[in-house]
């Protein structure tokens, strides 16, 4: 049964909690695409690695998110992977994110984009 969007990323967005791992920050910045929030896609990307702006297509229509697999990314841990399908209509984005933790806090690195 789905989580109504402020029990699930809308705290997030909000910033009224942190995700409490890399698989919560990966369906919180899905749901930042779908609803074309840049300011917390840029947030929650590692400083290292962010760019300097984040101009979303506003025509894309985001239809559903397909997590793969996972690695490590835990709270135990200070870094993770998260390998999803995003659905949108025409196709799809596979992704392999990777995750660190800055300060505590999970934020994402960089992808790779595996074929299939």
């Amino acid at each position: 049964m789905p989580v109504p969007y402020e029990e699930c990323c809308g705290r997030f967005h909000a910033g009224t909690a942190a995700a409490p791992t890399a698989e919560a920050l990966m369906r919180s910045r899905y749901c930042a695409f779908v609803r074309g929030d840049a300011g917390y896609l840029l947030r929650t990307w590692h400083p290292r690695t962010r760019p300097g702006t984040l101009d979303l297509d506003p025509g894309t229509r985001w239809t559903g998110l397909e997590i793969l697999a996972t690695v490590d990314g835990s709270a135990f841990h200070s870094t993770g992977v998260v390998e999803f399908r995003a659905s949108y209509r025409g196709g799809a984005l596979r992704e392999r994110s990777r995750f660190e933790r800055v300060d505590g806090a999970w934020v994402y690195v960089d992808g790779e984009f595996p074929a299939g």
